[in-house]
Formats: structure tokens, C-alpha cells, sequence
């Protein structure tokens, strides 16, 4: 488990610099996650450490494999600034423990909801979990782990959030395109939804 988590700050810090901070959280019956905030000019990045340390299970499973399995970390990026978003360090790391907590498998296209305000006076509480490979490489693990998943996440109101239930992560991607919405605006509203 420690040399994978060593290997995913170090994948995060040469692809995002230093983290200029960092904060754990533990949660009963779960490991410690980490969540580090990157500033990269006018952007804060936030990424989770520690949701990789196991494979995430097929619920359905009668049995968890502990080597194979999918493996992610969390990322999600705002303009700075424009609000207090370091309350996201929280909501992040629930998020990031879900997959011990409640067995699921986070993956791209999937909708994350933590119920609450991703920070104060948020438009959101709910993220679309966006396809790996963009800002932050995969990263391979020796056989038999499969690599390590940096997700972005795109935070949602709840119409956008209600909307990609019934139309789809595709959909709703494409909504967000035609405008050209500022995904990274910790203060905008939700796109025209039909």
C-alpha cells in the first residue's frame, strides 16, 4: 500500500509541482486519505492520495481480490478566487472513501453525490467523474495491479445533475461544450438544460 501511495504523490507532484497544502481525514473502518491542493497560477487543484492504496471491488463480488481491481485517485480543479473552496478538502475525501465505505466502483461517467455543498454557498454537492489520461497520466503498476486512474471531476448543480440521470454523462458533457461553460467556475450556474 505504501509504495503505491509514494508512487502516486510522486505521478501528482511532477505533473502538478509542490502542493501547497494538505489535509487527512479517517474514517471508521477506513485507510487515511489525503487531499492535496496544487495552485497552478489562477487554478487550485485538488487531489486525493490514498483511495489508490487498495483495489477498488465489484460489489456483486462474493470475494474482493486485494491485488486486481481498478485503482483512482480524485482531481478536481477551480478558478482561485472567486471563492473559499478549501471546504472541498472534506466532501473530496468522503468521495474518495467511498469505494471502501460502500463497495462502489468509481469510473468515468459516473455521478458522485456527497449531499451537501462542496464548499460554502456551492452551486454544487454532486461531481460527473471525467474519462483519465488528460492533465495527469495514467499511472502503470507492476503486474498483477492494474495502473492508477487520476479522475477529474466536474462539479454539477442539481438540474445538471438530474438531467445526465435521465440523458446521460455524454449528454450532459456535450450541454456544457456548445456554450463553451467555464466548468472550472466555482460559481456558475447551470447551463440551459431543455
Amino acid at each position: 500500500m505504501g509504495d503505491v501511495l509514494a508512487l502516486v504523490e510522486a505521478r501528482l507532484r511532477s505533473a502538478l509541482g509542490e502542493p501547497d497544502a494538505r489535509a487527512a481525514v479517517t474514517f471508521l473502518g477506513t485507510d487515511r486519505i489525503e487531499v492535496l491542493r496544487f495552485i497552478d497560477g489562477d487554478i487550485a487543484r485538488y487531489a486525493t492520495l490514498g483511495m489508490s492504496a487498495h483495489p477498488m471491488a465489484d460489489p456483486t463480488a462474493a470475494l474482493a481480490d486485494p491485488l486486481r481491481g481498478p485503482r483512482a485517485e480524485l482531481v478536481l480543479s477551480v478558478r482561485a478566487g472567486l471563492a473559499d473552496t478549501d471546504p472541498v478538502l472534506r466532501p473530496l475525501a468522503v468521495l474518495a472513501a467511498s469505494p471502501q465505505v460502500e463497495g462502489v466502483v468509481v469510473a468515468a461517467g459516473a455521478s458522485l453525490d456527497v449531499g451537501e455543498p462542496l464548499w460554502s454557498e456551492a452551486p454544487f454537492s454532486s461531481v460527473l467523474v471525467a474519462e483519465s489520461g488528460g492533465l495527469i497520466e495514467d499511472l502503470e503498476l507492476d503486474e498483477p495491479l492494474d495502473p492508477v486512474r487520476f479522475l477529474p471531476l466536474l462539479p454539477m448543480t442539481a438540474n445538471e445533475a438530474a438531467w445526465k440521470r435521465v440523458h446521460g454523462a455524454a449528454e450532459l458533457q456535450e450541454r456544457w461544450l456548445t456554450p463553451g461553460t467555464d466548468l472550472r467556475d466555482p460559481l456558475r450556474r447551470s447551463v440551459t438544460l431543455d
